[in-house]
């Protein structure tokens, strides 16, 4: 059977090629350690299940609005007041079968073919293949050698008359950094003089270490509101990665056009799921920060392990779960962090991400929601494995 030139050109995402691969040997009884998953590793916080349970036993299983309740969307507002102190209403909010679909039908909804994006890089690995599949061109930026972050100059640079959009990813899947406030401004003035939209994906918004703070670059003024559009949802700040709820919060006339695009293709976003939604939107914070914290102490444990395998390079993450070292000195001997990927997997039993599809072929990703002894055996493993 033919498969269309579109569809042919996509890759498989790797976090989730390594994860399969990860469960596959576990099937075969090996003591597979994964670094690899970008799912926290807790159970969904008990009072959210429990909406959710009341919803079905209530016979809450029918359609809902294409673009979510408008309880959901109710709580999106009120949530979005306390976190970014904007104000916003319903219209200004469609809900999704999660954050990457939300990204997916913004990104259709706002380029024509031959518009050009730009993607900062060490980027998350949907981005460059979403934007293709909406005919446009992702404009790759390697931030490498400015301590992973985009810098305004780059970014003036790299703008044409083609440019519609540029993605920020603050705290930023895989590298783990985040923007202050100085360097949003500095990148927003460019934006600004360039009209351009701008994509705010602050799904690890919670997931900020000591010394860091999380900042939006929605907040800064009322016209950087308006021509932003905030990519959410509840997967990574209340472990619902399974229940697929995210959502866009942006221009009121562009979210009614990806409201008619969903009607389309998902309708609306699961029911009881969206009841779930509501009430870790509204209902007690409390299990947030209890993750968080827990997060914070996992990172200093791999960020002081990674530090002592030779020929690793780290920059320390300020949010998110994630590692993300230079592996460069190993190289020479792997040619691809896809073949060292390969051989930690098979020598070690230890799975990471490589770097290749986060545009960062130096590099590999390791996520560290997962239990202390396991990120202590883990490291171990591919200390004594590259030793």
């Amino acid at each position: 059977m033919k498969i269309s030139t579109t569809v042919s050109s996509i890759p498989t995402s790797p976090t989730l090629a390594v994860t399969s691969k990860a469960k596959a040997l576990k099937a075969q009884g090996k003591n597979v350690i994964g670094f690899g998953a970008g799912e926290p590793d807790f159970d969904t916080p008990e009072h959210i299940k429990q909406a959710a349970i009341r919803a079905l036993e209530n016979g809450f299983t029918k359609y809902t609005p294409v673009g979510g309740m408008v309880e959901l969307k109710d709580a999106i507002v009120y949530r979005t007041s306390e976190d970014y102190g904007i104000e916003i209403t319903p219209e200004n909010v469609v809900v999704s079968c999660g954050a990457k679909h939300s990204l997916f039908n913004l990104l259709l909804t706002i380029l024509s073919p031959g518009d050009e994006v730009i993607c900062p890089s060490p980027y998350w690995v949907s981005y460059p293949p979403i934007i293709r599949i909406a005919g446009a061109v992702p404009v790759i930026i390697d931030t490498t050698e400015n301590n992973m972050r985009l810098e305004a100059a780059q970014l003036k640079e790299s703008i044409t008359k083609r440019t519609r959009a540029i993605i920020i990813n603050s705290p930023c899947n895989p590298t783990g950094t985040t923007y202050t406030r100085k360097e949003l401004e500095k990148i927003a003035e460019v934006c600004l003089e360039n009209d351009l939209m701008i994509i705010s994906d602050d799904i690890y918004h919670k997931i900020v270490y000591s010394g860091s703070e999380f900042s939006s670059i929605a907040t800064l003024s009322r016209e950087l509101t308006e021509r932003t559009f905030i990519i959410q949802g509840v997967s990574k700040t209340y472990a619902m990665t399974g229940w697929r709820i995210g959502y866009c919060i942006g221009n009121a006339e562009v979210i009614s056009a990806m409201t008619r695009l969903q009607s389309q293709s998902t309708s609306n976003p699961t029911s009881f799921a969206q009841a779930a939604s509501i009430e870790a939107l509204k209902g007690p914070q409390d299990t947030v920060e209890d993750m968080r914290k827990t997060f914070e102490k996992r990172k200093a444990i791999m960020v002081s392990m990674l530090s002592d395998i030779p020929g690793f390079e780290l920059i320390e993450p300020q949010g998110t779960f994630y590692c993300f070292p230079s592996v460069k000195a190993h190289l020479d001997r792997f040619k691809t962090t896809s073949g060292l990927a390969d051989f930690l997997l098979e020598k070690a039993l230890v799975a990471v991400v490589p770097g290749e599809g986060f545009g960062s072929p130096d590099h590999i990703r390791l996520s560290f929601a997962l239990h202390d002894e396991n990120i202590v055996d883990g490291l171990n493993r591919i200390k004594q494995a590259l030793s």
